[in-house]
């Protein structure tokens, strides 16, 4: 019987995160930048353009049961945020241009409107989820490589958006499938909701 329960699909944790998401525009610049880097390393892995987004907690596997907790505490926090301009400002790799592991697409945030509500949401779910260790940078990841890659200077162009404003963020549920990952929305959380 415990193990008929166990089965059940609510019974699983489901993998979720909070991200949000880029305007269609902005993911164009992104693209066009790439290309060149796209053409050099075609056994790289690259991020679909449907799964482009910027993520700003990871909680990973998450019960059921903690679901409705998750929301609320997200609720709070973007409640208590701004909505917040950026735009894409560019290409950069972790961990570093001479041995890339990761590209990404990094985002402006000038006055840490996006480094806040990242830390409100470390806050908020502190209570289940333990806190990031490194200081948030909004970005993006376009590829992953295994091995590590070299990139020039020229590869990380400064490719730039128009500016933009992130108004919400969002849990995701990342169903992990092959060739990629499908993320599902769960819920949306309007910033500033409290103001």
């Amino acid at each position: 019987m415990a193990r008929d329960r166990a089965s059940r699909p609510e019974a699983k944790p489901l993998r979720v995160f909070v991200a949000f998401d880029v305007p269609e525009e902005a993911l164009d610049v992104i693209e066009r930048a790439e290309g060149p880097l796209r053409e050099r390393f075609p056994r790289a892995r690259w991020v679909p353009r449907e799964n482009r987004h910027v993520t700003m907690k990871f909680l990973g596997a998450t019960w059921p049961r903690l679901v409705e907790w998750v929301h609320d505490a997200i609720r709070e926090a973007a409640a208590g945020g701004a909505a917040a301009p950026t735009r894409v400002m560019g290409l950069g790799a972790f961990p570093s241009p001479r041995r890339a592991r990761v590209l990404w697409a990094g985002l402006e945030d000038r006055d840490a409107r996006l480094a806040r509500i990242a830390t409100a949401l470390d806050v908020a779910l502190a209570g289940e989820f333990a806190p990031e260790k490194r200081a948030f940078t909004p970005h993006l990841t376009i590829a992953r490589f295994d091995p590590p890659v070299p990139l020039e200077g020229a590869d990380l162009v400064a490719a730039e958006s128009e500016p933009f404003e992130v108004d919400r963020i969002v849990l995701y549920r990342s169903h992990l499938q092959r060739p990629a990952p499908v993320y599902e929305p769960l819920a949306e959380f309007p910033l500033g909701a409290d103001a």
